[in-house]
């Protein structure tokens, strides 16, 4: 337990880079009295004013920040109502946002949740998705992190699967990822796991149902066709095993900590048996932003020299965190050190 102490103290030494989708999470707050008599749907009272927060990648930088350490976030917004919400979050935050540029053509991706006691209702999304790879933007933050890979200690890919994370930009940055010799961590979606190989990242942390459809996905689009798993469902131990082993030899990655849910995480790393690190979430409120926490905490464990497993331990106490709180949440040293003290 002392050493996991020094780890998380070691937190607020870290200078992390985000780059990723950047989503504005909206919460309405009400009670359900009674059923419309227009439609068969409740009615939502609502109590107080909207509460705002960060959201995908914004959230990732969000809990960096809440566990001490120094963010620089990267993604673009629009010129709206709703990027002057989400830029006074992270204001709030103390998170560095000269890497964030405006994109006067599409809105801020905004996540609207209904909540009537504790329960969520109703999500609204608002978004345009699209490939954004041969617009000024784009080029823009392919600059920046490129700029900036010297400075930091690590980079934290979060792919929300909205067009900010392309094949253009993984083409563009790979090449001074390889030199930079970083910690790159990516949370991914299915549909860039043919390229994330080219940055020969450091992890990896896909939850179950994005490792199904990555699996089928290679399958099909992948011409080298060197993934070996003939399954795409992850319904026993033995395929998890053989998914994780083949994704990190296919994915030339040194560590894939694949997310199971309710059956915990299960680490992979070359030349070593997989991992199994069962979970300690004591109620489960909202898994809203729980991969997020994983992959903030797993690579500041990483950052401040500790192992994998230890990593992957002290990202698993976060996770069992976040999720007894409603909505996106963060999770603070003195939170951490207390859920891990009382395992």
């Amino acid at each position: 337990m002392d050493d996991l102490k020094k780890i998380i103290d070691n937190f607020k030494a870290a200078k992390i880079l985000v780059v990723g989708d950047l989503i504005l999470d909206e919460y309405i707050w009400g009670e359900v009295e009674r059923v419309s008599p227009e439609a068969p749907v409740p009615v939502v009272l609502q109590k107080g004013k909207p509460s705002y927060m960060p959201g995908g990648a914004a959230n990732v930088a969000a809990n960096l920040s809440s566990l001490g350490a120094e963010v620089l976030l990267c993604g673009r917004i629009g010129d709206d109502y709703e990027a002057n919400l989400l830029l006074r979050e992270l204001k709030k935050r103390q998170i560095k946002t000269e890497g964030i540029f405006l994109d006067r053509l599409r809105p801020t991706i905004k996540k609207t949740r209904i909540i009537a006691r504790h329960q969520q209702v109703l999500r609204l999304d608002r978004e345009v998705v699209e490939d954004f790879s041969n617009d000024r933007i784009s080029r823009k933050i392919i600059e920046f992190v490129l700029d900036n890979l010297r400075d930091i200690d690590a980079l934290i890919i979060e792919d929300y699967g909205k067009g900010m994370i392309n094949r253009l930009f993984l083409n563009n940055i790979y090449p001074s990822i390889r030199k930079a010799k970083k910690i790159v961590t990516i949370d991914p979606k299915e549909d860039h796991f043919d390229i994330y190989w080219r940055l020969q990242a450091t992890a990896i942390t896909p939850n179950r149902k994005e490792t199904e459809n990555a699996i089928h996905n290679i399958k099909i689009k992948d011409n080298r066709k060197t993934l070996r798993v003939n399954f795409d469902k992850l319904d026993s131990d033995d395929k998890i095993n053989l998914a994780g082993k083949e994704l990190l030899r296919y994915l030339n990655i040194k560590i894939v900590l694949l997310t199971l849910g309710e059956q915990g995480m299960r680490l992979f790393e070359r030349n070593k048996p997989p991992y199994q690190i069962d979970t300690v979430a004591q109620e489960v409120f909202d898994v809203s932003g729980a991969g997020d926490t994983v992959i903030s905490v797993f690579t500041l464990g990483l950052v401040a020299g500790t192992s994998a497993r230890q990593a992957a331990m002290v990202a698993n106490f976060a996770a069992g965190i976040v999720v007894g709180k409603v909505g996106v949440a963060t999770v603070n040293p003195q939170e951490l050190l207390e859920r891990i003290w009382k395992q």
